[in-house]
């Protein structure tokens, strides 16, 4: 029943990159972050280094109590970067220089050749992996073929079409991630979900027993604006609780 919470902190590594220098510094989010009840932080480390940079990673591996979840490309360079740094956990996501966010999931059927390598390398070194997939049956299939423990469900197209009032496509989007969810977990893999999460959508998709964790970035940063970065964290952490709460009690 429990439901972790995963505060990605790119976006104080974007802010901080948009004049230069060190502040605001992404490492002490993180810990603010986990000083108001955050589980983990996640931070990807992107091919043109956009937000995160490698000294980001290096000090959130060596500074935080709380476990690093990694996100990264599956090339050879960032391999090595995780293999090095040695992170709890590594998510796998599809990145293009071009993209202003990571637009969908992967493509773990077609892209399974180019992964499968990734993939063992990084659990032979006592790395958690997931990958940050759709939630169509084909990519949890195949997320399970290659053998990675967890996957993370793009949420993104679901929130989208709840942000835009289109409500059918909203419908649609949710029915499919209630039934990936059940799927992974009949898999025998963990569950975890993010992408344009907010208070309300995180309190729904909260009632789902098959998540464990959530990972949500942007919406928490920019609320952080307004109400600071710890408020915000508690904020979420209620409305994941009572989302939790439904499970519970249904």
């Amino acid at each position: 029943m429990t439901l972790r919470l995963g505060v990605n902190v790119d976006h104080v590594a974007t802010i901080r990159n948009a004049r230069g220098g060190r502040h605001p510094d992404p490492v002490a989010a993180a810990k603010l972050a986990i000083a108001a009840g955050c589980d983990g932080i996640t931070a990807h480390l992107r091919e043109d280094r956009r937000h995160i940079r490698d000294d980001d990673i290096a000090r959130l591996k060596a500074e935080i109590g709380k476990p690093l979840n990694f996100e990264m490309a599956a090339t050879d360079e960032m391999a090595g970067i995780a293999l090095k740094t040695k992170p709890h956990a590594v998510c796998l996501v599809p990145e293009k220089r071009t993209e202003r966010t990571t637009e969908g999931g992967l493509d773990a059927v077609k892209q399974r050749a180019q992964l499968a390598p990734v993939v063992q390398a990084l659990k032979a070194a006592g790395i958690r992996v997931s990958l940050f997939i759709g939630a169509q049956p084909e990519q949890i299939e195949a997320a399970a073929a290659l053998g990675t423990p967890v996957i993370e469900i793009h949420t993104g197209s679901w929130c989208d079409a709840l942000t835009q009032g289109y409500a059918a496509e909203a419908n649609a989007e949710w029915q499919l991630i209630r039934a990936g969810a059940r799927l992974a977990k009949s898999l025998g893999l963990e569950v975890h979900a993010g992408h344009g999460l907010d208070y309300a959508s995180a309190e729904t998709i909260a009632s789902l027993p098959q998540i464990v964790e959530l990972n949500i970035g942007h919406f928490l940063i920019g609320e952080a604006v307004f109400d600071g970065l710890g408020e915000a964290v508690k904020l979420m952490r209620a409305a994941m609780d009572r989302g939790r709460l439904k499970v519970a009690t249904s």
